[in-house]
């Protein structure tokens, strides 16, 4: 049995606090086999991390969080950059022009700026008959979102909709890597794929943080990577 967090945030998300060799080794640390960097609008670090893999014994699966203009949506398998602000059907279509496929992160969550896709943008989505074989799954345990009930709800829509549900970290500390993972059978990148496109994986929780904890530790540890982020700017 494999685990994977397919929703991982490193310095090259304008919040992420981590660089990319410290996320490969917490991930490795963590008993996860295959991650994804998912940063905001943004390739390199997942490309980085690629590169770096096989030297931390874990496979990366390359992708982005893209920001469409009716919320998030996590790009996955993918090598190239692709456009903010398009429309979620537009932006579905260019991942799987690239090869790739496509996960739905924490729908319906609300507070602190999360920019998430509505119940009512799925649906519309999943209306079109190319959509299901690109977007695949639905992200409906977020491990360190302040928006807990919209995991619950995340849920119920997954199951009514009885589309692939997965569970990730959607870490933008070290320390919050692995508190939610998607278990699947093998261990290899390839091996997730193949499950999650016939659904069958699980989802795995770890004690979950209050939100007092997830403020706090991404508060701390964005100021402590301040220096880390000038050099990684003028690098």
């Amino acid at each position: 049995m494999g685990l994977a967090d397919l929703h991982i945030h490193t310095l090259y998300s304008y919040d992420g606090t981590a660089s990319v060799p410290a996320v490969l080794k917490r991930a490795r640390q963590s008993g996860l086999d295959v991650i994804a960097i998912t940063d905001h609008d943004e390739i390199r670090g997942s490309l980085k991390a690629l590169e770096l893999a096989s030297t931390y014994g874990i496979e990366v699966i390359p992708g982005i969080e893209v920001t469409t203009a009716e919320g998030d949506l996590l790009a996955l398998n993918v090598t190239e950059k692709i456009p903010p602000a398009k429309s979620l059907i537009e932006t579905i279509f260019k991942v799987g022009e690239l090869g790739g496929f496509c996960i739905a992160p924490h729908p319906m969550a609300g507070g602190l700026g999360m920019k998430s896709l509505s119940a009512y943008s799925i649906l519309k989505a999943l209306r079109h008959a190319d959509v299901p074989r690109i977007l695949i799954a639905i992200e409906t345990y977020n491990a360190t979102t302040i928006d807990r009930m919209s995991n619950h709800y995340a849920r119920i829509l997954a199951e009514r909709l009885n589309i692939p549900q997965t569970a990730s970290s959607d870490a933008h500390v070290i320390e919050a890597i692995g508190l939610g993972a998607t278990e699947f059978d093998g261990y290899t990148a390839s091996d997730l794929i193949a499950a999650l496109q016939n659904g069958n994986i699980r989802i795995r929780k770890q004690r979950e943080w209050n939100s007092a904890r997830i403020l706090g530790s991404w508060a701390t540890n964005y100021l402590g990577s301040v220096f880390l982020r000038l050099a990684q700017m003028h690098g």
